[in-house]
């Protein structure tokens, strides 16, 4: 029986989401195209992997046993990439990767943590970058990767691929202002006094272009350089933070709301310079390692889908 790694990612997905629409839309997949391939993987696994239901779906428990082995596969599959890269790039050149301050604070570390780890003889050089800026450098062969935002980067002419759901919510303290609502807008979060990043980072400046000339005026109490901060002094009590689903860390205890404007749905794309893309490179098998951080992140469901996901977060 052969399986297809993106199946295995879109089936992953679809587990942790809960949800063959949501799973479809972390691959960028149309639903039709998700749910033929869910099909097929059932048909050749001759059993079925998931119970449809009304609020969405689960595993079987041979779905179950597929999602496991499946991170495992993928796994492996990253140690594959990764001892066969070394012996196709020289070792004197160092790999460039770009990427957001959103993408800087978990998702690249971890996918650098293993692959330094697997590749002693590589070495990258990482610098955080806005996505017009990487979208630039990787067109003109100055990059090898670049994680992107997929609103910033249409049509660049750059190859690439989904990576992960990068959404914004607003947070703030448990049993706070937050403590009975799910969802609201930003202009409802304006109206309290918020902490927030400098005027330099990528993410303020992301929020600032799309809320245009109309921004409502907001107080901020403090500016801070990381996200780190940021949650910190949001769960303390200071003021509300806006920032990426992925920057919660999931044993903080904090109220955690959507954000109903349709610019905080945002999702990472990894785009590929024009560099040695004719044979297998470490440059591969660092993309490799991305995507694996990118799947073992916690899941994105909203917490009023899951109540018990709400305040605090249970141990994942």
């Amino acid at each position: 029986m052969r399986y297809d790694l993106d199946d295995l990612r879109l089936f992953l997905h679809i587990v942790a989401e809960g949800s063959i629409t949501a799973g479809a839309r972390r691959m960028h997949l149309s639903l039709p195209s998700a749910s033929a391939r869910v099909r097929s993987l059932e048909h050749n696994a001759g059993v079925a992997l998931l119970v449809r239901g009304r609020r969405g779906v689960r595993p079987t428990p041979a779905g179950t046993t597929l999602a496991r082995h499946a991170r495992d596969v993928l796994a492996q599959t990253t140690r594959l990439e990764s001892a066969i890269a070394g012996y196709t790039r020289s070792p004197t050149t160092p790999l460039i990767l770009l990427a957001g301050g959103s993408a800087m604070h978990r998702l690249v570390p971890q996918a650098l943590v293993s692959f330094l780890r697997a590749h002693p003889d590589v070495d990258v050089t990482v610098t955080e970058s806005r996505t017009p800026r990487t979208v630039r450098m990787l067109a003109d062969g100055e990059a090898d990767l670049g994680v992107v935002l997929d609103d910033e980067a249409q049509d660049c002419g750059l190859q690439m691929e989904p990576l992960g759901d990068d959404s914004l919510v607003v947070i703030g303290q448990a049993g706070g202002v937050l403590a009975d609502r799910t969802t609201l807008t930003y202009t409802e979060v304006a109206e309290h006094p918020l902490v927030g990043l400098n005027a330099d980072s990528s993410l303020r400046r992301w929020i600032e272009k799309h809320l245009g000339p109309h921004a409502p005026v907001v107080r901020n109490r403090t500016t801070v350089a990381n996200l780190n901060v940021l949650v910190a002094l949001a769960a303390a009590g200071v003021g509300l933070a806006v920032v990426p689903r992925r920057a919660i860390d999931p044993h903080q205890p904090l109220d955690v709301c959507e954000l109903q404007d349709s610019w905080a749905r945002r999702h990472h794309v990894l785009a590929w310079g024009v560099k040695d893309r004719a044979l297998p490179t470490a440059t591969e098998a660092l993309a490799e390692h991305l995507r694996h951080a990118a799947l073992s992140e916690p899941s994105s469901r909203t917490a009023h889908e899951d109540p018990a996901r709400r305040r605090p977060f249970p141990d994942s």
